[in-house]
């Protein structure tokens, strides 16, 4: 379900026409919805009334706020550009940079074992104190929902918008249509977890007046839980841990994804199993769209080793340094 915003300024239809153009061939365009309105509200506060984008009025919305990062800055340049790239397109002057800013690398945080211990201890002991019955529905569905990102390195928006159609608890399979570059595929439950899916959906049929659509229904059961509210729930939980207090870094859903790719390329390395051969297969599995992208997953396993030995202050008194002589 996609939300509507009230574009008002001279632009307004044609960015509901370019919204709806690439939703209707399976892209959400979520985001670019977002920041297109906040272009929209941008132009309505500047009274802007020429129906055409400027290389001025292009570089005014660029400039980049204090409290803003260069992620977030290129995010909302990258929506705004293919906008105009649309524009121009229907004979529409607009004006595209050859050139936007470059977004922040950032490196996820990396959740070890005893993270992702802690972190599904708090998620099993989680309960509501609201006596809404949406509420306490949804915080038995979290205890599912982020199992099955991690158990299945899910993307988030893959996992909130399963269909119940989408899921087989007889044979263990998930079935995703039209995910991220829409790749449909297929992913394989363990027995344990198409269990714990198959009596989930026999207490979801029981718990809900009327039938829903989708494996994780939100507050209206007419709608999907929301991935902001999932952001929200896996960030109140991670700050009930201990490890929340010491670590240096504050993980995020899409952690838990990391986390199963990781753990799956490390248990390939510890048992000498190439990685050249096994990484098509993971690709697919993960729906990237080829080994190279999947790759970027094993940098960060390189990483994490070489802060480990940074970090390592044993080895340095048990192996002392080698003095050559002159």
């Amino acid at each position: 379900m996609h939300k509507d915003y009230p574009y008002a300024s001279v632009f307004a239809s044609m960015i509901k026409d370019y919204i709806a153009s690439h939703r209707e061939v399976g892209f959400m365009y979520d985001n670019q919805a977002y920041w297109l309105f906040r272009f929209d509200r941008y132009c309505c506060d500047n009274e802007v009334k020429e129906v055409a984008i400027s290389k001025q009025l292009f570089e005014a919305w660029a400039a980049k706020s204090d409290t803003e990062t260069k992620t977030t800055q290129n995010n909302r340049l990258q929506a705004l550009k293919g906008f105009c790239v649309y524009l121009n397109i229907m004979g529409i002057p607009a004006y595209i940079p050859l050139i936007l800013p470059r977004p922040e690398k950032v490196v996820p945080y990396l959740m070890k074992d005893e993270d992702i211990q802690e972190f599904f201890e708090q998620v099993d002991l989680y309960t509501t104190t609201d006596h809404v019955p949406a509420f306490q529905r949804m915080a038995h569905e979290y205890k599912v929902l982020f199992r099955l990102i991690y158990c299945c390195g899910l993307r988030n928006n893959e996992a909130c918008s399963l269909k119940i159609e989408n899921i087989d608890t007889v044979n263990g399979i998930l079935t995703l249509y039209q995910s991220k570059g829409r790749k449909d595929r297929i992913v394989y439950l363990s027995e344990d977890l198409r269990r714990l899916c198959l009596s989930y959906l026999q207490w979801l049929n029981v718990r809900l007046d009327a039938p829903s659509e989708w494996l994780f229904p939100g507050k209206n059961p007419e709608q999907h839980i929301q991935k902001t509210s999932l952001d929200r729930k896996f960030n109140e939980l991670w700050n009930r841990t201990r490890l929340s207090k010491t670590c240096d870094k504050k993980p995020a859903v899409h952690c838990l994804r990391h986390a199963f790719v990781i753990k799956r390329i490390n248990s390939w390395m510890e048992a000498d199993i190439p990685l050249n051969v096994m990484m098509p297969y993971l690709s697919s599995y993960l729906g990237h769209k080829g080994p190279m992208e999947t790759y970027y997953y094993f940098h960060q396993v390189e990483d994490a080793f070489r802060t480990v030995r940074r970090k390592d202050g044993v080895s340095a008194r048990v192996i002392p340094e080698v003095q050559y002589e002159s």
